[in-house]
């Protein structure tokens, strides 16, 4: 099978918000407690912070993290998680059935992410809480001194502010599964008093508005239309939730389903425009896409936890153990990112350790990368600069959920500063090579730096403490450059990276 594809360095799409490549951590599961923390493991620090675990965050180059929900910021006092550990109290968290301790909180996860050279987004409770609440934490983590909340956060030991920049106005605010649900007029116009309030005390604050949980609710994409009417002009973005699965181990609609993402992010894109058109604005919402990944496996052990083992602290929830073919759609997920990061500023992979997750921990013993870590972590380390727009005449196959879909899906991405072009390639197709041949313009003097593939025989292979290398890139030559057509062949069911530079 033939495809071809052209790469210009004239067509752009736009310049790529290094955020879309950040990720999330919620205290759910083992994500916090046996993830990120875990005291006498042999690796803590003294602050109790798992030294492999950050290690294996540090070689993602994750730009920021959001923070600490989800759902479980819904029913979420902030002001038990600071303050002296020992007279924090211990609370019951309603979204996942266990019991939050509180000895990591505000102050112990800011001082995680220094250690992961990560920006921290912080969430809001607009379930249970509101406005004043809301107001007193950005002023306890930003305001310098002079007011009650920043000499509290002085009298706790945090001298200098925190600073956080961005903020989640709650979680899936539409969800019934969600503490504290509103309709999208109650929502909309809490949401819209709580950013004012925000922007009165900092202008320049980034605030996310909730969209809809998914594609699939039945008040999508109503929901935008009526929250954004309602706050278009005091927020920043809107958020997008995803999660893609398998159950009905249908290789080809699990392999078609990033194309729904496209449509979804395209939906939301134009239903802000028409807010934005319907209050003749001169402002842009751009997109916070801060949940995405495939998520599935663990869905019956989650549920017998919740029936027979509640309310305990770090349950092993949502601990999907992802195959190769999970890591094709991962790669594929994130080329929809790429694709449409003119408007897609900021994107967290959903979550980070443990938690449907790229890293996997066993408490008290070692850490481990799943196969999703490697799409990710190229896209992290190579996917900035500039998107291109391609041209791509790819063969195609029919699928009856999402139509006509092609099997080349392809972006890349131009850094000028390091003079590097990477294009991200798979192969949709089990059964046949691509024969590529991709005109490449605009790069004058460039050569084939560095070719990775993502090929197994075994679609359901997956990595385990006892193999964590089963599933890995592997150095390619596959494809080759004459400085003007880049081509060769695409192995079949195969994620690809293939990086030009001088």
């Amino acid at each position: 099978m033939k495809a071809k594809m052209t790469v210009s360095s004239k067509y752009r799409i736009g310049r790529i918000d290094n955020r879309i490549y950040g990720s999330f951590i919620e205290h759910l599961g083992r994500a916090v407690y046996g993830g990120i923390y875990e005291p006498g493991h042999e690796t803590a620090d003294e602050d109790g912070f798992r030294g492999d675990v950050l290690d294996l965050v540090k070689k993602l180059d994750v730009p920021v993290v959001r923070y600490p929900g989800g759902n479980f910021v819904s029913s979420y006092n902030w002001e038990d998680s600071v303050g002296p550990v020992a007279d924090r109290p211990k609370r019951l968290d309603l979204a996942w059935k266990s019991t939050e301790p509180n000895e990591v909180g505000l102050q112990e996860f800011a001082r995680w992410a220094d250690k992961a050279e990560t920006d921290l987004m912080m969430a809001i409770n607009l379930g249970t809480r509101g406005v004043e609440e809301a107001s007193n934490l950005v002023e306890y983590c930003n305001q310098r001194s002079g007011s009650y909340w920043s000499d509290l956060r002085k009298k706790h030991g945090k001298e200098e502010p925190y600073n956080i920049r961005l903020w989640c106005l709650g979680n899936e605010m539409d969800g019934p599964w969600q503490v504290g649900q509103k309709t999208p007029y109650e929502y909309g116009r809490l949401a819209n008093e709580t950013a004012k309030a925000l922007k009165l005390f900092d202008k320049d604050l980034e605030l996310v508005v909730c969209g809809s949980s998914s594609n699939t609710m039945p008040t999508f994409p109503e929901w935008e239309r009526e929250v954004l009417d309602l706050c278009y002009e005091n927020v920043d973005y809107v958020s997008m939730h995803i999660y893609l699965k398998n159950d009905e181990n249908d290789l080809e609609r699990f392999l078609a389903a990033p194309t729904g993402m496209d449509s979804f992010i395209e939906t939301v894109v134009h239903t802000c425009d028409f807010i934005k058109a319907k209050k003749r604005s001169k402002k842009t919402v751009n997109i916070s896409f801060d949940e995405w990944n495939v998520w599935f496996h663990s869905n019956q052990q989650d549920q017998d936890i919740y029936k027979n083992t509640p309310w305990k602290v770090g349950p092993a929830l949502l601990e999907d153990v992802y195959t190769f073919e999970d890591a094709l759609v991962v790669g594929l997920m994130l080329n929809s990112l790429i694709r449409h990061s003119d408007r897609v500023k900021i994107a967290c992979l959903a979550q980070l350790v443990n938690v449907i997750a790229p890293i996997m921990t066993d408490n008290g013993g070692t850490a481990w990368c799943q196969t999703i870590y490697y799409p990710y972590y190229y896209a992290s380390h190579y996917g900035r600069g500039t998107a291109l727009q391609l041209v791509i005449d790819s063969p195609t196959y029919e699928n009856d959920k999402y139509g006509t879909v092609p099997y080349l899906d392809a972006t890349a991405v131009h850094n000028e500063e390091k003079g590097e072009l990477a294009l991200f390639v798979v192969n949709r197709n089990s059964g046949e090579s691509l024969s590529l041949a991709a005109e490449v313009s605009g790069f004058s003097g460039y050569a084939v730096k560095k070719q990775m593939v993502m090929v197994h025989r075994d679609n359901k292979a997956v990595n385990t403490r006892e193999n964590p290398d089963n599933v890995v890139p592997a150095e390619s030559d596959a494809l080759s450059f004459d400085g003007a057509v880049l081509s060769g062949e695409v192995p079949p069911l195969s994620w690809n990276f293939i990086l030009l530079g001088k």
